[in-house]
C-alpha cells in the first residue's frame, strides 16, 4: 500500500552561505561534460491526464551510469582545495587540479556507497590519481561491486546495513585519507554540503532547457542530498511542487518530517531501490526538506518495477533506483484517498512534471528480469 504524507510543516528555507564559486563552471571544465538529456514523454503524460512529463535522463553522466559524479567531483575538489590552500576557480582543467595536488601522494579517498555514489568517488581518484577505499553494505549487487571495482577501488563489504557502512567508512579519515560520504554526522558537515551543493548542476541544465518551471518535480529520496538540492534551487527560483519519493521500507524521510526531527527507521531496509535504502536522512539535508519538500511518497517495489517497463518503452533505460521518480507519480495518481492532495499539487490536465530518472541499469542482471 502507498504511503504519502503532505508536509505542512513547509515555510523559510535555511539560508544558503555566500560562495563566490559555481559548481555548473567547474563541471563544464571537466572532460566530456555535457548536459544529460531531458525528455519528453508526451505518451505518458496523456495517459495520467497531465500536460507534459519530463524526464532528465541522468543515466550516464560523464560515462558513469548516474549523476553521482556531480556531487562527488564538487566536494572531493572543493576539500581538497582548501586542504592545501588552492584557488579552485584558477584550474582550468581537472587535469590542472590533479597536477596541483600530486604533492599530496600517497593519499586516498575513501566512502560508503549503495553503489553509484561510491563509484563516482572512486572515479574522482582515479582521474587525480589517488588510491580509494569504498564501503558498501552486506546484500550489494555483485554487478555495482564490479564497477566500483574498474575504477581501481578497493570495494569492502561491511556485514550490516547502509548505515553501518557510513559508520565504517568514517574510521578512514586522517592524513592521508579524506572521507566524501553523502550524508553526515556531528563534525562532519562541509562534504556533504558541497556534494548538495554540485548537484544543483542537473536543476541549472533543466531551467536553462525549458521556457518555464515545472508544477512539480518528482526526485527519489535516500539520506536526501538530492532531494535538498531540488528544494534549494525550486524553492528559491520558482513555485513548483517538490515531491520526494522512498521505498516503504526506508521511509527515513516521511518518518522525520512525521516527527519534525531525524528518525531512523528499522531495518531491513531491502527494496530492490537500492540507491535509497538508507535508514537516517542526513541532518544538513534535513534543514531544507522540513521548509520545502512538499509531499513525500513511500512506494512498494512494484511499482518501480513497472516504472522501469514504462520507462524502456520510451527508450530510456533505467535502475531500479532510477525509476523511483516515476513510480512515485504512478502511485500518487493512482491512490484515490490521494485526490485533495492531487488537487493542491495541480497535478492536473495543466500541469507539467520533472521526473529524475538518476541511474542506468547499473545491476545488468536485474534489469533483464524485470524488463526483459
Amino acid at each position: 500500500m502507498t504511503r504519502f504524507l503532505r508536509n505542512r510543516a513547509t515555510g523559510a528555507l535555511p539560508p544558503l552561505a555566500p560562495d563566490a564559486l559555481d559548481p555548473l563552471s567547474f563541471h563544464q571544465k571537466i572532460q566530456g561534460y555535457a548536459p544529460t538529456p531531458l525528455v519528453s514523454m508526451p505518451s505518458v503524460a496523456s495517459r495520467l491526464g497531465l500536460s507534459r512529463v519530463l524526464v532528465k535522463n541522468e543515466s550516464s553522466r560523464f560515462g558513469l551510469p548516474s549523476f553521482k559524479l556531480l556531487g562527488a567531483s564538487w566536494a572531493i575538489s572543493r576539500a581538497l582545495a582548501a586542504r592545501c590552500g588552492l584557488d579552485l576557480g584558477k584550474c582550468s582543467s581537472l587535469e590542472d587540479l590533479a597536477n596541483a595536488l600530486s604533492f599530496l601522494k600517497p593519499f586516498s579517498l575513501a566512502a560508503a556507497t549503495d553503489g553509484n555514489h561510491g563509484r563516482a568517488v572512486a572515479h574522482m581518484a582515479r582521474l587525480l590519481g589517488f588510491d580509494s577505499t569504498i564501503f558498501v553494505p552486506r546484500g550489494t549487487a555483485a554487478a555495482r561491486i564490479r564497477a566500483i571495482e574498474s575504477e581501481g577501488a578497493s570495494c569492502t563489504v561491511v556485514d550490516g546495513d547502509y548505515d553501518a557502512a557510513i559508520a565504517r567508512s568514517a574510521e578512514e579519515m586522517g592524513e592521508r585519507c579524506l572521507v566524501i560520504d553523502d550524508t553526515s554526522w556531528p563534525g562532519y558537515e562541509e562534504i556533504p554540503r558541497w556534494v548538495i551543493q554540485g548537484y544543483g548542476t542537473i536543476f541549472r541544465e533543466v531551467d536553462e532547457e525549458i521556457d518555464s518551471p515545472p508544477s512539480a518535480v518528482f526526485v527519489p529520496i535516500g539520506v536526501g542530498a538530492l532531494g535538498a538540492a531540488a528544494v534549494d534551487f525550486y524553492k528559491r527560483t520558482s513555485d513548483a511542487f517538490v515531491i520526494g519519493v522512498e521505498p516503504k521500507s526506508a521511509a527515513c524521510v516521511l518518518a522525520s518530517i512525521e516527527a519534525g526531527k531525524l528518525v531512523t527507521v528499522p531495518g531491513p531496509q531491502d527494496s530492490i531501490m537500492a540507491g535509497l535504502n538508507c535508514g537516517t536522512p542526513s541532518s544538513i539535508a534535513f534543514p531544507s526538506l522540513l521548509a520545502g519538500l512538499d509531499l513525500s511518497v513511500a512506494i512498494d517495489d512494484s511499482y518501480a518495477e513497472e516504472a522501469m517497463r514504462t520507462l524502456a518503452g520510451c527508450g530510456i533505460v533505467s535502475g531500479e533506483t532510477g525509476a523511483a521518480a516515476l513510480a512515485g507519480l504512478e502511485a500518487l495518481l493512482a491512490l484515490a484517498e490521494a485526490a485533495e492532495v492531487r488537487a493542491e499539487l495541480g497535478l492536473d490536465p495543466n500541469a507539467t512534471v520533472l521526473l529524475l530518472v538518476t541511474e542506468g541499469a547499473t545491476d545488468p542482471e536485474s534489469y533483464r528480469r524485470i524488463v526483459g
